[in-house]
């Protein structure tokens, strides 16, 4: 064989090799995919891929609240309950549950919303939206970006090993409520304006069910 296309073929069989490594590294991406901001307190190495030495300090939970505090030692014991649990993650599914939960009730369409949501605040966001359409009223919103994230409170009964996560959000949206005739009424669509909210996600810790439900909101 031709020492020419013995050279490419070693090549190509390195490029594969390299390709096959950085998949494994980076994984995969179909098309576009935004970057995501780090939480705030987050401005530390990502550390998710280190092992916590017993009666160290796990930086997964000290890089949002306090070591020693109330919300640490909640944040442990869920761990020690369910060891895949990682503080930084659950983060990053609350932001994509920000936008999804709070777009949806802007919108009016809450059905997608239902595995997410308690009863409770089911059935308060289905007021909302059951009265705008009583007075003939529509939400135009569209989600510019999340300014804000914070783990602010952090629960956890051992007994049930029902565990409750609270996070303050500061988003920035675009509104426009417009009338039967299409006239508006309130907002303006150039606008873009500040929503901030505090929530309380809970879920049973171990359980098969990997859904966090949103159980309380406020300002």
């Amino acid at each position: 064989m031709d020492s020419a296309v013995i050279q490419l073929l070693v090549l190509a069989g390195i490029a594969v090799f390299l390709i096959l490594r950085l998949r494994n590294v980076l994984g995969t991406r179909d098309g576009y995919e935004p970057s995501r901001d780090p939480a705030p307190g987050a401005g530390a190495p990502d550390r998710r891929g280190f092992e916590v030495i017993e009666g160290g300090e796990d930086h997964d939970i000290t890089d949002h609240v306090p070591a020693g505090s109330a919300a640490a030692t909640a944040l442990s014991a869920m761990k020690r309950v369910e060891p895949g649990f990682n503080v930084t993650e659950f983060l990053s599914g609350a932001r994509g549950a920000y936008e999804m939960i709070l777009m949806g009730f802007e919108r009016g369409e809450l059905d997608d919303l239902v595995p997410f949501l308690s009863r409770d605040v089911f059935e308060s966001f289905d007021e909302v939206v059951q009265l705008r359409e009583r007075e003939g009223l529509k939400v135009e919103a569209n989600f510019v970006g999340l300014r804000e994230i914070a783990l602010v409170d952090a629960r956890f009964n051992e007994a049930t090993r029902e565990a409750e996560i609270t996070v303050r959000f500061v988003g920035e949206i675009t509104s426009v409520v417009r009338d039967r005739e299409g006239a508006v009424v309130e907002g303006d669509a150039n606008l873009i304006r500040q929503e901030r909210d505090t929530w309380t996600f809970a879920r049973t810790m171990g359980s098969d069910n990997p859904n966090w439900k949103l159980v309380a909101t406020g300002d």
